[in-house]
């Protein structure tokens, strides 16, 4: 049995689309592989920007709290 025959969206080339291939079902292997090894990358910018928005949520607070809070 053959496998279907499928044309990558990136590079126009024509690609058999085979069960357990990684990436996209309209991406050949070769457009598909820099796209799996960007996630690990994108899940640490992910952590990063969360980290780098607790960070500025806190500083802002810091502010808030010495430029309005009351001398008593």
């Amino acid at each position: 049995m053959a496998f279907p025959i499928k044309i990558c969206t990136l590079c126009k080339e024509e690609f058999e689309l085979k069960p357990d291939k990684p990436g996209y079902a309209n991406r050949c292997p070769e457009c598909s592989a820099p796209e799996a090894g960007s996630t690990s990358a994108d899940l640490t910018e992910i952590l990063d920007a969360k980290s780098k928005r607790e960070a500025n949520e806190a500083r802002r607070e810091a502010m808030r709290n010495m430029l309005y809070k009351k001398d008593s």
